[in-house]
């Protein structure tokens, strides 16, 4: 970006060559104005000694044992970005994700 650039928006960080990182407060303020975009929220459960073999064998009502341990910490990502760590909740007869630690 050009020097005229950033002389036009003072939002913008004043040294190009290093890291641009904004104002967490200015950041939230920015996502409040937008609540109806969509993002896409994931969950990463590792499954280790998985094979082409197991994946066309699945069917409805498939069990596939996971490498973590009901307790673990599982990564949440939103759009690919990891924005913290999660485990795994019952609530009622629904499987849940509880937040346990924002990045």
């Amino acid at each position: 970006m050009s020097t005229a650039a950033h002389n036009l928006n003072p939002n913008l960080d004043p040294n190009p060559g290093k890291p641009f990182v904004a104002d967490p407060a200015q950041r939230k303020d920015l996502l409040d104005t937008l609540p109806w975009l969509p993002c896409t929220l994931t969950l990463e459960v590792p499954v280790v000694h998985f094979t082409i073999a197991d994946l066309l064998a699945l069917k409805e009502g498939s069990i596939v044992e996971t490498a973590c341990h009901h307790t673990s910490d599982v990564p949440v990502r939103v759009n690919q970005l990891l924005i913290g760590w999660t485990e795994f909740e019952v609530v009622g007869d629904r499987l849940a994700v509880r937040i346990t630690e924002q990045i």
